[in-house]
């Protein structure tokens, strides 16, 4: 998996910042992979947006990825697809994309990285770290020891495919985490909600370059 992946940036909005501005002041600070999520939207509201974040991601140099969404990721050029529990199966959807898109999958458990495995996933999204209100319908809450158990179970059967943290993490967690053996972090609220949501991610992208320089 390519350099951007081990920092990822969930689309949210808070009541001052929309999707599209979210996106943008994560680029600004630097993040290089971004992953429009609009669960409740419709298609007609999605996809002018997406063409927007496209042409963002394109000038920055972001992969971008959409949630969900097969049927709209070559209409909006995305570089791929993140399937939830309860979306599309990735074997259907590689069928639909062909090799050349990405498509991440959601896991809780060490059995449903085998089985996302087994679809032919490029990643893992695995969570959550921590209770968190930008998902709904949560999935038992990991911890730090959750990471390492799954990280353990992966190395133990052989599975070798990233694997990203994701639910609630802030940034005095990122060396913790980090250091269960995950690949990278994905963030949402925690930019959003800070004073100066460019310079958290700058921050965000320090520390684990640090963990990662030094692991």
């Amino acid at each position: 998996m390519e350099e951007n992946f081990s920092i990822q940036f969930i689309s949210h909005t808070t009541e001052s910042i929309s999707y599209l501005e979210g996106i943008k002041l994560a680029l600004e600070g630097g993040c290089r992979w971004i992953q429009l999520r609009m669960k409740n939207a419709s298609d007609g509201e999605f996809l002018p947006l997406a063409l927007e974040v496209r042409e963002l991601c394109t000038r920055s140099g972001a992969t971008f990825i959409i949630d969900d969404r097969v049927e709209l990721v070559e209409k909006c050029g995305a570089d791929g697809v993140h399937l939830g529990k309860n979306d599309m199966s990735p074997d259907k959807a590689r069928e639909i994309l062909g090799s050349g898109k990405i498509i991440g999958g959601t896991a809780n458990t060490l059995e449903d990285i085998v089985s996302l495995h087994s679809k032919g996933v490029d990643y893992i999204g695995c969570g959550p770290f921590r209770f968190t209100t930008t998902k709904q319908n949560l999935s038992p809450v990991l911890g730090l020891e959750g990471y390492r158990e799954i990280v353990r179970g992966m190395k133990e059967r052989g599975i070798e495919l990233p694997i990203v943290a994701i639910g609630g993490i802030c940034h005095d967690d990122i060396a913790a985490v980090m250091q269960t053996g995950v690949d990278g972090i994905a963030l949402s609220g925690s930019i959003l909600r800070a004073d100066d949501p460019s310079g958290e991610m700058e921050r965000t992208i320090e520390e684990v370059n640090k963990y990662k320089t030094s692991a």
